[in-house]
């Protein structure tokens, strides 16, 4: 399991987040997640995107340890997470249990609870091997119509503790559209050099949460990344889809700046917060 720990922490985005891996094995991934201010909303309150980070890692932790290092490079294929209950000034773990493995797919249940041993987010992740296969592009990214609008609270979410940690930068925030940006900076990066997993899925929620009403809750996203994220500054762009009542629905794309290429898309599903 020696890779595997080599893989959490060579990862300057988990050291910034402080995941320290407890168990580490191909059945079975403990990781515990301590209080940081820097990784809330206001109120001292987990950041969801903080709780997907950990179910990422704790989904390839298995699927690496199951599958081993010859099956490298590895990306999430597909997650899903289902957020239970908040997470207030609290220490948190994950426990990732491998559902099946394939011969290049491993389909891993996660369940993140806080310290007082409330759930408070359920994972599904399916993590794939590679096996030295090269590199595939992503599709282009559609875009938007360029519009510069980050409304009246593009500013006061880039001052979020861990939006501001990772430097997002809200471009567009209105009309049911949202454009925002994660720069490229070291402390986002996985131990393979590119922006980690876990900073996508963040963005990805971010962004379809603000492409709907301002003050909003997600209970729940799924995202496919179909590409291992790029060393470069992304772009996410949301469009609310659908609303039902108090829920909406967004869709989500992320890509490279420069490339323009996608490497990651998904639906977020947020409620109104009142």
């Amino acid at each position: 399991m020696d890779a595997v720990r080599e893989w959490i922490e060579g990862s300057p985005y988990a050291r910034e987040l402080g995941v320290e891996p407890l168990v580490l094995g191909p059945e079975q991934a403990r990781l515990r997640l301590p209080f940081r201010a820097g990784n809330t909303n206001p109120g001292g309150v987990l950041h969801g995107g903080v709780a997907a980070s950990l179910v990422a890692l704790a989904g390839q932790a298995v699927a690496r340890s199951a599958l081993g290092p010859e099956a490298a490079p590895f990306h999430i294929g597909g997650v899903e997470v289902a957020y239970l209950a908040a997470a207030k000034q609290q220490a948190i773990e994950a426990e990732a249990r491998r559902l099946r493995a394939g011969k290049e797919l491993v389909f891993v249940d996660v369940a993140v609870r806080g310290e007082d041993g409330r759930e408070i987010a359920r994972g599904l992740v399916t993590a794939r091997g590679r096996f030295a296969a090269p590199a595939v592009e992503g599709p282009r990214a559609a875009g938007d119509d360029g519009a510069a609008d980050p409304g009246p609270m593009g500013l006061l979410i880039e001052k979020i503790p861990f939006m501001a940690r990772l430097g997002i930068r809200v471009e567009h925030m209105t009309g049911g559209c949202s454009r925002i940006v994660l720069p490229w900076r070291a402390e986002n990066a996985d131990a393979a050099g590119g922006v980690a997993e876990g900073a996508v899925l963040a963005l990805l929620d971010t962004t379809g949460a603000m492409a709907g009403p301002y003050k909003a809750s997600t209970p729940a996203l799924q995202a496919q990344i179909l590409t291992p994220p790029p060393a470069e500054d992304l772009v996410a762009y949301g469009r609310c889809g659908h609303r039902d009542g108090a829920a909406f629905w967004s869709d989500v794309e992320v890509c490279g700046v420069a490339s323009k290429r996608v490497c990651a898309r998904g639906t977020v599903l947020y409620r109104i917060v009142t």
